[in-house]
């Protein structure tokens, strides 16, 4: 009987000369290096290895290693073949004696199939599992909430009321892909969607309407689910369950003390009540189709209740419009705030610019040549500044407008010109009291009519030398 080295020394040949490159009997070079590589990689003696396959040792056999072993291992044929060159064991490369070692265990490959299938079950489970509660929970919801179904009643109603005389007026209904088309139709201005009026409406007349996203949880997730998928992996774990009977039914009796094979595939680790593993696979995938055939009742009630066939629209497809719907009204509501927000902004700022015209008019009012300005009137003191700089500013206050002569003025300044020249007749007046008294008179309506008139005195006196003589 073969010893292999590995199992001689315990795996610690490492140190020493090279080793020379042994001629491959059975293998092929390129699944000779895949194997060596793999062999490499996990460092277990051959030996432990196939003990491990016959006792079902879950702690060494790793879901990933049990795929490494089916994808790796050499055809049935060959290991045949390295079974038959057990005594030319130490003439064998490595990879070769692997085969002669692992050839060993009967079924080989049965046994790494049930034995990957009993690693993956819970992993299945929980991946068909969700799938399945997602799409009925989301049917429920559909078919429970009141608030999409006010939507949709006012959804047909805004469309009845657009295709008014029309052939597609008084409708009793419209298919759910209609409902991502809303966006399409656009206002005049190319500003608003139908879905942001829909929106609008919805918020001020009907507030209730605005919750139905909270009541569709369920869309999201079933949107990404796929009827055919789902229906392929529940019929692969019935195959595989059936597979793993078979097996075990007719699976030989124990080539030694260590095949625990069937044993353990007859004893479930994960139950307290030591159940058989395949009594639980049984039990498990029992209740998942059952919660499958539920989930179907429930998407052709659903089918009926918005009239559609369930066989030509799929959950995911149903759930993915009904998804894509929820989102596109949910980004309109903000849309909407947003586009509001920045009116409001906008008639503000118009607001405060007619306020501040306004207010500029009035400073130049104010301003205007025959108007005086008062600090102590009930205006703002701050408008009186503002005036005042720009009037200093534009020039405006250093210009003066000579009015009209008045009457009075010429008869003033004439008045004037008479008093100069009785002063000169005076002067040869021998009575000097008198000529005092007048000349008083005279200087004092001299100073009252140039108060009065300052440019028309000028002017007057201009011409007094020439009247004089």
């Amino acid at each position: 009987m073969y010893k292999p080295k590995k199992d001689q020394d315990g795996g610690e040949d490492k140190a020493g000369p090279k080793k020379k490159v042994k001629e491959l009997k059975v293998l092929d070079p390129k699944s000779s290096q895949n194997l060596s590589i793999f062999l490499g990689s996990n460092r277990l003696p051959y030996e432990e290895m196939k003990n491990a396959i016959l006792e079902v040792n879950e702690k060494v056999l790793t879901e990933n290693t049990v795929q490494s072993l089916l994808k790796l291992l050499p055809e049935e044929e060959q290991l045949n073949v390295l079974l038959e060159l057990k005594d030319e064991y130490d003439d064998l490369a490595e990879s070769e004696q692997f085969g002669v070692v692992i050839s060993s265990v009967k079924r080989l490959k049965p046994r790494l199939n049930a034995i990957l299938f009993r690693l993956q079950f819970e992993e299945q489970i929980n991946n068909v599992k969700p799938d399945i509660v997602a799409v009925t929970a989301a049917c429920e919801e559909l078919i429970k909430s009141d608030n999409f179904s006010q939507l949709l009643q006012i959804i047909l109603l805004i469309g009845n009321y657009m295709n008014a005389g029309s052939r597609n007026a008084r409708a009793f209904g419209f298919g759910i892909s209609y409902l991502c088309k809303l966006r399409d139709t656009k206002s005049a201005d190319q500003k608003q969607t139908l879905l942001h009026f829909l929106a609008d409406v919805c918020q001020e007349q009907h507030p209730n309407v605005m919750h139905f996203p909270e009541e569709l949880i369920h869309l999201e997730k079933a949107s990404r689910v796929s009827a055919e998928t789902l229906q392929k992996n529940l019929d692969s774990m019935g195959k595989q369950i059936k597979n793993l009977e078979k097996d075990i039914d007719t699976f030989p009796p124990p080539q030694n003390d260590k095949d625990k094979f069937v044993e353990k595939m007859t004893i479930s680790f994960t139950t307290a009540n030591a159940l058989g593993f395949v009594i639980v696979l049984g039990e498990q995938f029992e209740k998942l189709q059952l919660m499958h055939s539920n989930m179907e009742k429930q998407y052709e009630d659903l089918g009926k209740y918005f009239v559609f066939d369930p066989k030509k629209m799929g959950p995911e497809e149903l759930f993915g419009d009904l998804n894509n719907f929820r989102n596109m009204f949910q980004q309109a509501v903000i849309e909407n705030q947003k586009r509001k927000e920045a009116e409001e902004k906008m008639r503000k700022a118009k607001l405060a610019k007619e306020k501040a015209e306004k207010e500029k008019e009035e400073r130049q009012k104010r301003m205007n040549p025959g108007h005086t300005l008062n600090i102590n009137d009930d205006g703002d003191e701050t408008g009186i500044m503002d005036g005042l700089l720009e009037a200093l500013q534009s020039g405006a206050a250093f210009k003066r407008k000579r009015g009209p002569r008045q009457a009075g003025n010429r008869r003033g300044a004439g008045q004037a010109v008479t008093n100069i020249l009785a002063k000169e007749l005076l002067q040869e007046d021998p009575k000097p009291q008198a000529t005092t008294k007048k000349t008083r008179l005279d200087n004092e309506s001299k100073k009252a009519e140039s108060a009065e008139d300052t440019s028309s005195l000028e002017d007057l006196l201009d011409d007094a030398p020439l009247r004089s003589n």
